[in-house]
C-alpha cells in the first residue's frame, strides 16, 4: 500500500515538474518570438508608417537599420550584465525596457520618437533579453532536454520572422500598424507574469563591467554592421552614383576597416585583462573552444541564408507577382509549419541523433529548396511555385534550430552560458544583416544589367529612350511592380508600344535578379556544409559507451560537471 502511495506521489511530482517546465519553455519561446517579430513585421507597411509620421521611406528604413545596429552593438554587453545581475533579472528588466520602447513606438508622432522607441529602447531591451534566454534554457533544463528546448526557442524566433509580414499586413490593412506595437506591450506584460516559474541561480561572483572593452566591441561591431547594411546604397568598394566617397573609395570599405580595427584593439585589450587575472567582456581563451566556434559559425550561416531568403521571397511574391501583404504572409506559412515540426520533432523522436548529421542534412534541405525555387521561377510562374521549396527550407532551418543552441551552450560551463548567448546572438544579427545586404546587392546588380541590356536590344524601344535609361539607371534599377512602372512611363509620355516592351523587359530582369540572389544563397548553403565537421557527432548530454551521463547545470568546471542538477522539464 505504501509503495502505491509513494508511486502516486512520484507521479504527481513528475507531472508537476512537467507542467512547470512547459510554462518555462512557453515563457522563453514567447520572449524569443517577441524579439524576432520586429525584424520583419513592418516590412510590408513601411510606406504607410512613413506617411503617418510625415517622413520618407528612407527614414523608416533607417529606424529598422538602427534597431539592428543597437542589438548587434550591445548583445555581448547584455550577456555580461546578465551574468552579473542574474539572468532572470536581466530578462525581466529587458522586457520592461522593450515594452517601454514598444509603447513609445505605438504613440510616436514623428520619426524622432519612433527612433527613440523602436530603434533605441527596443534594441537595448532585446540586447538584455536574448542572451538571457540562452542562459535560462541551460539553467532550467537538463542536458538531455536542452536540444528540444533550444529547438523550440529557435523555431519560435524563426516563425516570428516568417509570420511577421502577415501580422503587419493584417494590422495595417484592417486597423493600424500602431496596434502591432501596442500588442507587443500586452504580450510582454504576460511574459513578465509567467516569469515566476523560471528558475535562476543568483550570480556567485560580482565581476566589474569592462567599460573600455564594451565600448570597443560596440564601436567595432556597429561600424562593420553599418557598413554591410549601407553596401547596397553606397557600393562595396567604388562609390555608387550620387553616394559619398573618401579618397575615391566607398564609405562602406572605410567603415568596415575601422570596425575591424576597433575589434582588433578589443581583442588586445581583452588578452591583457585575462593575462592579468581580470574579467574582460569576452575572454579570448573562449575562442579556443572548437565546438563553440563551430556553433557560432553555423548560426552565422543559418541567419545569413534565412534572412536573405526572407528578403528575396517576399519581393517576388509582393512585387513581381503583385500579391497583397496578407497573401504574401500566407504563402510563407508552409516554411513556418515545417520549421516548427522539425525543431520540435527531431529532439522528441530522435533524442540521440548526431547533431553533425542533422546540421548537414539541414543545410542540404535548404540548398535543395533554393535550387527547386530557382528552376521553377519564371516570368509566367504563379505563387504556387514557392510552396514545395519553402517546405524543404523550413525542414532544413527547423533541423538547424533543433541542434545549434544546445551544441553552442553545452561547449562551455554553465556560468558562461549568458556570455555565449551574447556571442550567439551577435553572430545571428551579423549574419542576418550580411545576408540581406548581399542578397539585395546581387539582386539589384543583376536586375540592372539585365534590364539595361534588354531595353538596348529591344527594337520596340526607341534608341534615344534606351540611351536615357542607360544614363539615368546606371547606378541601379529600382525593383518595382509592373503597375508602378507603367504609371511612371505614362507620366513620362512614353507611347504604349514602347511601354509594353519596357514592362516585358522589366519582368524578365526581375526574374534574372531574383535567380542570381537565390543562387548566391544556394552557394552560401554549400559553403556552410564545409564547416559542419566542427559540430560534434554525439548529442550533448549523452554518455560515452560505458560511462554515466553527467548533467551540466550550474557547475563551474570546464568538464561540464554540475554542482546541482538543472531543473527538468
Amino acid at each position: 500500500m505504501s509503495e502505491t502511495v509513494e508511486d502516486a506521489q512520484a507521479s504527481a511530482t513528475a507531472g508537476s515538474a512537467t507542467r512547470a517546465g512547459g510554462v518555462v519553455l512557453l515563457t522563453l519561446c514567447a520572449g524569443q518570438f517577441l524579439m524576432a517579430l520586429d525584424s520583419s513585421v513592418m516590412n510590408v507597411s513601411i510606406a504607410t508608417v512613413a506617411k503617418d509620421l510625415g517622413t520618407t521611406v528612407t527614414g523608416i528604413q533607417t529606424a529598422i537599420v538602427a534597431y539592428t545596429l543597437v542589438m548587434a552593438m550591445l548583445m555581448v554587453t547584455g550577456g555580461k550584465l546578465g551574468s552579473m545581475i542574474g539572468r532572470k533579472r536581466a530578462f525581466v528588466i529587458g522586457l520592461v525596457i522593450y515594452c517601454s520602447g514598444s509603447l513609445t513606438t505605438a504613440v510616436a508622432p514623428n520619426l524622432g520618437v519612433l527612433l527613440l522607441g523602436w530603434s533605441f529602447l527596443e534594441g537595448v531591451g532585446a540586447a538584455l533579453i536574448m542572451p538571457a534566454i540562452v542562459a535560462l534554457v541551460a539553467g532550467n533544463f537538463s542536458a538531455g532536454e536542452r536540444p528540444r528546448a533550444y529547438g523550440l526557442v529557435g523555431a519560435a524566433g524563426a516563425i516570428a520572422i516568417a509570420v511577421g509580414p502577415l501580422i503587419g499586413g493584417l494590422a495595417t490593412t484592417y486597423a493600424s500598424w500602431r496596434w502591432v506595437f501596442a500588442g507587443e506591450v500586452a504580450v510582454g506584460a504576460g511574459i513578465v507574469l509567467l516569469c515566476r516559474r523560471v528558475a535562476d541561480a543568483p550570480p556567485e561572483t560580482r565581476p566589474k563591467l569592462d567599460v573600455l572593452g564594451s565600448t570597443l566591441w560596440a564601436v567595432g561591431v556597429g561600424l562593420v554592421v553599418l557598413g554591410v547594411l549601407k553596401s547596397g546604397e553606397w557600393g562595396w568598394f567604388l562609390p555608387s552614383s550620387g553616394s559619398p566617397s573618401l579618397l575615391g573609395l566607398s564609405p562602406v570599405l572605410w567603415l568596415i576597416l575601422a570596425g575591424l580595427a576597433s575589434l582588433r584593439l578589443f581583442m588586445s585589450h581583452a588578452r591583457r585583462l585575462e593575462a592579468a587575472g581580470a574579467e574582460p567582456l569576452v575572454r579570448p581563451s573562449m575562442f579556443r573552444n572548437h565546438q563553440m566556434n563551430a556553433g557560432l559559425v553555423m548560426f552565422f550561416f543559418q541567419f545569413m541564408v534565412m534572412m536573405g531568403l526572407f528578403f528575396v521571397i517576399p519581393l517576388y511574391l509582393s512585387v513581381a507577382l503583385g500579391l497583397s501583404a496578407i497573401d504574401t504572409g500566407l504563402r510563407v506559412t508552409p516554411l513556418s509549419v515545417t520549421m516548427l515540426l522539425a525543431a520540435a520533432g527531431i529532439p522528441r523522436f530522435f533524442p540521440a541523433v548526431s547533431p553533425r548529421r542533422v546540421v548537414g542534412l539541414g543545410f542540404i534541405a535548404v540548398l535543395a529548396g533554393i535550387l527547386v525555387l530557382i528552376s521553377a521561377m519564371d516570368v509566367q510562374a504563379s505563387a504556387g511555385i514557392v510552396t514545395v521549396p519553402l517546405l524543404l527550407v523550413g525542414l532544413g532551418f527547423g533541423g538547424l534550430a533543433s541542434q545549434l543552441g544546445a551544441v553552442t551552450v553545452s561547449a562551455v560551463p554553465g556560468e558562461e552560458s549568458s556570455e555565449v548567448g551574447g556571442l550567439q546572438n551577435t553572430a545571428t544579427q551579423f549574419g542576418a544583416s550580411l545576408g540581406t545586404a548581399l542578397a539585395g546587392s546581387v539582386l539589384i546588380a543583376a536586375l540592372t544589367a539585365s534590364f539595361l541590356s534588354g531595353v538596348s536590344n529591344n527594337p520596340a524601344v526607341p534608341p534615344d529612350l534606351a540611351k536615357q535609361a542607360n544614363v539615368r539607371l546606371a547606378s541601379g534599377v529600382p525593383f518595382i511592380s509592373d503597375a508602378d512602372l507603367e504609371k511612371g512611363l505614362e507620366q513620362a509620355g512614353v507611347d504604349q508600344k514602347a511601354t509594353n516592351a519596357i514592362v516585358d523587359e522589366n519582368q524578365q530582369a526581375r526574374v534574372d535578379g531574383l535567380r542570381r540572389a537565390l543562387a548566391l544563397l544556394a552557394l552560401l548553403s554549400m559553403v556552410a556544409l564545409f564547416f559542419t565537421r566542427g559540430i560534434p557527432a554525439r548529442q550533448p548530454g549523452t554518455a560515452e559507451p560505458g560511462t554515466s551521463t553527467v548533467v551540466r547545470g550550474r557547475g563551474r568546471g570546464r568538464t561540464g560537471r554540475s554542482a546541482r542538477p538543472s531543473k527538468s522539464v
